[in-house]
């Protein structure tokens, strides 16, 4: 049962594939998978209905490849394929936790995973477990930012949490500027208009043309997910104007 003190009933973790490298140079660190398994059970705990999109930066970034004269298409397909690792490597840990989890490829790959479909993930969801997307929306040139935005609005998510290192959004990276400033909160068309570098520009448009809520917070923290969840962690919140 869903304790009062949760904010979100249903939510979008978006994780990026670099932070399953823990302090490895890449690659996925079990021990730092482990440890979000276990902040993700303590947000299951209370009832929360999670879904999650990981990256695949850890293992194979598109971008990368393309610079490097491989051509984006084929790049990004590479790339969306290691989020279907990160996701069956996540999804397995999770199991362990004794939390029931499910991996959904919007590429079709019966043999190793779920397809995607709509209906089929919202049961899940309702049936209490955690629905790990993966292969990105399935098509090139989108990131997992824009994955993880599009499948929210689709489980008509409350909110969009986006795990970062830092605990919130900075008019400047706070790690080489130590005057940043720190947003407590802020509007979908300032992100547009002031190129803040939070999630690509197709994200953002389509979060804020859902009123879909977008909460940046640090995942470093043991236990930020369920303070944020509670609406108490330290985390900058950006919404669409009314």
């Amino acid at each position: 049962m869903v304790a009062d003190a949760v904010k979100y009933k249903r939510l979008m973790l978006k994780l990026s594939g670099e932070a399953l490298m823990g302090n490895d140079d890449y690659g996925i660190n079990m021990e730092t998978a482990a440890g979000f398994a276990r902040d993700i059970k303590q947000v299951v705990d209370e009832g929360v209905q999670l879904a999650i999109v990981v990256g695949g930066g850890n293992i194979f970034r598109g971008m990368q490849g393309a610079a490097k004269g491989m051509e984006r298409a084929d790049a990004d397909y590479m790339g969306m394929l290691a989020t279907v690792m990160n996701g069956l490597a996540l999804s397995g840990v999770l199991r362990q936790n004794a939390i029931p989890a499910v991996v959904m490829s919007a590429i079709p790959m019966p043999t190793i995973c779920e397809s995607y479909c709509r209906n089929r993930a919202l049961s899940h969801l309702e049936n209490g477990k955690v629905v790990i997307f993966a292969g990105g929306t399935g098509n090139p040139f989108f990131t997992t930012d824009t994955a993880a935005t599009l499948r929210a609005v689709e489980m008509n998510c409350e909110c969009l949490a986006k795990a970062t290192q830092v605990d919130g959004v900075y008019s400047a990276d706070p790690k080489t500027n130590p005057d940043a400033t720190r947003f407590e909160t802020l509007h979908y068309d300032k992100i547009l208009s002031d190129n803040l570098k939070i999630m690509d520009g197709a994200a953002i448009a389509l979060a804020r043309d859902n009123k879909l809520p977008l909460v940046v917070f640090s995942i470093h923290e043991p236990g930020n997910l369920l303070s944020m969840v509670k609406g108490t962690a330290k985390a900058t919140t950006v919404l669409s104007r009314d």
